[in-house]
């Protein structure tokens, strides 16, 4: 049976040794796996010990390439395992490696749903219903993510909502109240707000308009939709600003005094 004569440190990898065998290199193992086999000069080599040998190397190769994959950031059980999955790395590898990663305590999904929401909640503005998808994307368990979303509280989302809702009010002056209504409530449920938390930021920002200010937003919209409908007159000109004016949320009554007001024919 062959035989261990020779084993020499790598150059560029001074945790891997290479083998030789019957004076000629056979291959290459991490020192962990040097250690628990207990290889040396003269170590027999059968086709058991061999194929063992390899594949706790191979779990040690796969173990070592999600370490540095971990070292930039925190990752989920499931981005580790789709990142050694593109590396061509076979499932029974993974799932040893996986295995191994918990045991030293680098994977921890609960600890990852935990960081990413509170990353979320001290610098970003996404609701949790937003966070729920991503962090079912990444694959968390749902009892995980509920766990998870305790770190976003109630007054936490009012809050961001508010100052999203403020600065929606900020950038659109001029449209009408139900308009902007509706434009702050999109801008909230886009950004993953349910709700009873929308219905409340709503009610501590305020976007009702008085008259003077939906007068003139009104005003600003129908001088834009006098140069389209410049071209009809009398009756079908105040039924085309009429319609138009009502679809942009302006009410009936102030439409009705704007376009009299007008004096058109």
């Amino acid at each position: 049976m062959p035989n261990i004569t020779k084993i020499t440190t790598q150059k560029k990898r001074t945790d891997r040794y290479n083998i030789f065998v019957d004076e000629k290199y056979a291959f290459s193992v991490d020192e962990e796996v040097l250690l628990k086999f207990q290889l040396k000069k003269g170590t027999v080599l059968d086709d058991l010990l061999l194929a063992e040998v390899q594949f706790h190397d191979e779990i040690q190769k796969a173990f070592t390439d999600a370490l540095h994959y971990l070292s930039y950031r925190m990752r989920s059980e499931s981005e580790v395992r789709l990142y050694l999955k593109k590396k061509d790395i076979e499932e029974p590898i993974i799932k040893e490696a996986i295995h191994k990663l918990y045991s030293f305590h680098y994977l921890d999904d609960l600890d990852f749903a935990k960081a990413y929401v509170r990353t979320h909640v001290n610098g970003g503005n996404k609701g949790p219903i937003t966070l729920k998808q991503e962090l079912k994307e990444k694959g968390i368990q749902d009892k995980l993510i509920e766990q998870a979303l305790l770190e976003y509280p109630h007054e936490i989302q009012v809050e961001h909502a508010r100052k999203l809702a403020e600065k929606s009010i900020r950038k659109e002056k001029n449209i009408s109240e139900r308009a902007l209504q509706q434009k702050v409530e999109q801008t909230l449920v886009r950004k993953g707000y349910p709700r009873d938390i929308i219905h409340e930021a709503l009610e501590e920002v305020g976007v009702e308009k008085d008259e003077d200010e939906q007068w003139t937003s009104l005003t600003h919209h129908a001088e834009k939709l006098q140069r389209r409908y410049r071209n009809y007159e009398g009756f079908e000109y105040k039924q085309k600003m009429k319609q138009a004016l009502y679809r942009k949320g302006f009410p009936i009554e102030l439409i009705d005094r704007y376009l009299n007001d007008s004096d058109v024919d």
